[in-house]
């Protein structure tokens, strides 16, 4: 016998999204946001380590940096899914601190960093952009995302600093602890977004990463 509500039921769908951060660029470890340094071999090979066995993907949305966009645009001919650019994904803009290493920072404006490693949606980069700004730029794209119902998985390639707020609107984290969040270079997150009737529940599931990433 079928219950009385069954036809009441809500639909049910999930989907889900991962996001890669880019490999190590050419130059090293330094604070880029709009730098536009390309990936450095060991970079590509640590991205395509990390997404062996992932996906299939459906859709890729990447930043239009190269150290994003470059790897996108390879990992979709091997799909044969076009990646689209999405300037709202680019990297937060650290301002005077961009092209520096954390120790050539420290050794003239270490205060500063150390503030901003400790709260740094209070203590902005000099220059650079403010956090709350950052999260509303990507909540709009994160928002456009879970709405779209044409696609099943979907992978974001990006950078750190946005895969810590996108990471901080799923686990709901105060963007002044977003430092507690670490996203190493192509590392990879996967979240589930369940739809249930009018209900949006999106839940991180799986973190990944490479063996470069681990040493």
């Amino acid at each position: 016998m079928i219950p009385p509500d069954y036809k009441n039921k809500p639909e049910e769908t999930s989907i889900t999204i991962d996001l890669l951060r880019h490999g190590a660029p050419v130059g090293g470890v330094k604070y880029r946001g709009a730098l536009d340094d390309p990936l450095a071999p060991e970079g590509w090979e640590a991205m395509w380590a990390t997404v062996e066995n992932q996906g299939p993907w459906d859709r890729i949305l990447t930043s239009p940096l190269l150290r994003c966009a470059e790897f996108a645009k390879a990992l979709g001919q091997r799909l044969n899914v076009t990646p689209a650019i999405e300037p709202r994904l680019r990297e937060m803009s650290f301002g005077q601190w961009e092209g520096r290493t954390s120790a050539e920072i420290l050794a003239t404006d270490g205060d500063h960093l150390t503030r901003f490693w400790k709260d740094p949606l209070a203590n902005p980069p000099p220059g650079g952009d403010n956090l709350g700004d950052v999260q509303s730029r990507l909540q709009t794209v994160w928002d456009e995302i879970l709405l779209d119902s044409n696609s099943q998985n979907i992978l974001i390639v990006a950078h750190g600093g946005v895969i810590r707020v996108l990471l901080s609107l799923v686990l709901l984290t105060p963007l002044n602890h977003l430092s507690r969040i670490t996203v190493p270079y192509a590392s990879l997150a996967r979240i589930r977004v369940d739809r249930i009737g009018e209900v949006i529940l999106p839940r991180l599931i799986f973190c990944g990463m490479t063996s470069e990433n681990l040493a």
